[in-house]
């Protein structure tokens, strides 16, 4: 009779790989939710995650289907692997709730947001602060002689980056919408 030559731990299907197969990496996830749209569902699907201690980086809501009374619930979230598989798990075992999708396990999904900021300054940095928001494509939607609100929408990584050079240039105040998300192509 010949040996086998196996090498351990060569396959994750090996019966005698003892590696855990669980992952401490915390990653993010979009998760959509489809909903009835009727009182309490918001606060239980926001109670699954406050009662288990998951939090939430954003979420947006709203009404998508007028005749069917369905809502769209967008959550941002972040979690090992094994947290976003129970969240998702318990998402869908809630009564109202018709589909749920992570959006970032899917494929490509387009994610936006919008917001609005509030810059109080003068001379230069009114310049600047006008000249940035040209080249970021920030419309200017509220001006006073001494401020400024612009309406700026695009992926969280501009927003952030948006909000991080106004700061020096006066940024008093900031109101963000979350993330809107729909996965891409058919």
């Amino acid at each position: 009779m010949s040996a086998l030559h196996i090498k351990q731990g060569s396959t994750s299907h090996s019966a005698y790989n003892l590696r855990p197969s669980f992952s401490d990496v915390v990653e993010k996830h979009t998760i959509a939710v489809l909903v009835e749209n009727e009182p309490g569902v918001l606060a239980r699907v926001i109670g699954l995650f406050s009662g288990r201690g998951y939090n939430i980086e954003s979420l947006t809501v709203a009404e998508v289907d007028h005749t069917g009374h369905l809502s769209r619930i967008t959550i941002v979230t972040a979690g090992t692997p094994q947290v976003i598989e129970q969240i998702k798990a318990q998402l869908g075992r809630i009564v109202p709730v018709h589909d749920v999708h992570d959006l970032t396990v899917e494929g490509p999904s387009v994610e936006r947001e919008l917001a609005m900021f509030k810059v109080v300054s003068d001379g230069d940095k009114r310049v600047e602060a006008l000249r940035l928001a040209d080249i970021f494509r920030a419309n200017v939607v509220d001006s006073t002689l001494k401020s400024f609100v612009f309406e700026i929408t695009g992926a969280p990584d501009k927003i952030d980056a948006f909000a991080d050079l106004m700061r020096p240039l006066g940024l008093t105040e900031m109101a963000r919408t979350g993330v809107a998300a729909l996965l891409r192509g058919d």
